[in-house]
């Protein structure tokens, strides 16, 4: 197994950059004492729409209006610390070694400043998923028809959530002559050394966009039927998202981690897919009758009285 910090070469493209995106000259602005980050704001609105969309689909299915915010207060949170944790361990080199101190929250590239970027999604998702399982049990709901309602509205923020990319000017592609280059500043120290200054990038993050929000109108064509219950609308949208990931995250030229060959978010993504296909098939065995009720049996709310 090779195990090792590898970085994606770059080779100068001769283009024309009269028809590229270009990217925004700043990242932040002042708020009074404030500095606000454009970064977290696409993912607060991705949480916002998250949130309001898994709430209109639960309700649909009998739960209470806006139960879903009590999911929130610990899936979020959890969501947020596990994205951070699984981007430091994956990226060890940015946060640690000689003449740096990553517990400074009020450093530059301290390990808290979620704000600079670096928040991995397959962390969320892990740690999105153990709060919601932990809120469920409390509400006696099923985890499988809370994660087949966040499906669209979460592949969703996740869009919104790329636009921090841009804005703060990173994990952006290869090289490109493509009419929809991207144009990054000169001094970004994520372009290889020797290419020319006016080299246009494949704008990743738009890829994603795109991607993400074709899949969401495909989830929510999808779960209007009722095959897609008992937690295989979800794995749609893990095989979906995955299947994406891979390619976008093959042209990133943004450092990482290589196993057998391989970006450790590569490995990520193709583990998405598979657990996705995992899911497909043993609740396709497990359950071929409909999800009938959103709570847990016995759990079921008393009716309101007269």
């Amino acid at each position: 197994m090779h195990l090792g910090l590898v970085t994606s070469s770059a080779t100068a493209i001769p283009h024309d950059i009269s028809a590229a995106i270009p990217s925004p000259s700043v990242s932040s602005f002042q708020l009074g004492p404030l500095t606000i980050h454009f970064y977290a704001l696409c993912i607060l609105v991705g949480i916002i729409i998250a949130i309001v969309l898994t709430n209109r689909r639960l309700t649909k299915r009998g739960v209470e209006d806006w139960q879903v915010l009590d999911i929130a207060t610990l899936a979020v949170p959890m969501a947020i610390v596990f994205a951070r944790i699984y981007h430091v361990i994956t990226h060890y080199t940015d946060y640690f070694g000689p003449g740096r101190n990553p517990w400074n929250p009020f450093e530059p590239g301290s390990v808290w400043a979620i704000w600079e970027g670096g928040i991995a999604i397959f962390g969320s998702l892990i740690g999105g998923t153990l709060g919601a399982w932990i809120m469920c049990r409390r509400l006696g709901l099923k985890l499988t028809t809370l994660l087949d309602a966040l499906a669209p509205g979460l592949i969703l923020a996740q869009a919104c959530g790329r636009f921090g990319n841009w804005f703060n000017q990173e994990l952006f592609g290869l090289p490109t002559t493509l009419p929809w280059g991207l144009e990054i500043d000169p001094g970004n120290p994520a372009i290889p050394l020797g290419t020319p200054p006016d080299t246009l990038f494949h704008p990743t993050f738009l890829y994603e966009v795109i991607w993400n929000s074709l899949g969401a109108l495909v989830l929510l064509y999808l779960g209007r039927h009722i095959f897609f219950q008992w937690g295989r609308l979800f794995a749609v949208y893990l095989m979906w998202y995955g299947a994406g990931r891979i390619v976008w995250e093959s042209i990133r030229l943004d450092p990482s981690f290589v196993i057998l060959g391989l970006r450790t978010n590569v490995w990520g993504a193709i583990g998405a897919v598979a657990l996705g296909v995992a899911i497909m098939i043993i609740q396709w065995k497990r359950h071929p009758e409909p999800e009938e009720s959103p709570f847990i049996p016995g759990r079921e709310p008393e009716p309101a009285k007269d």
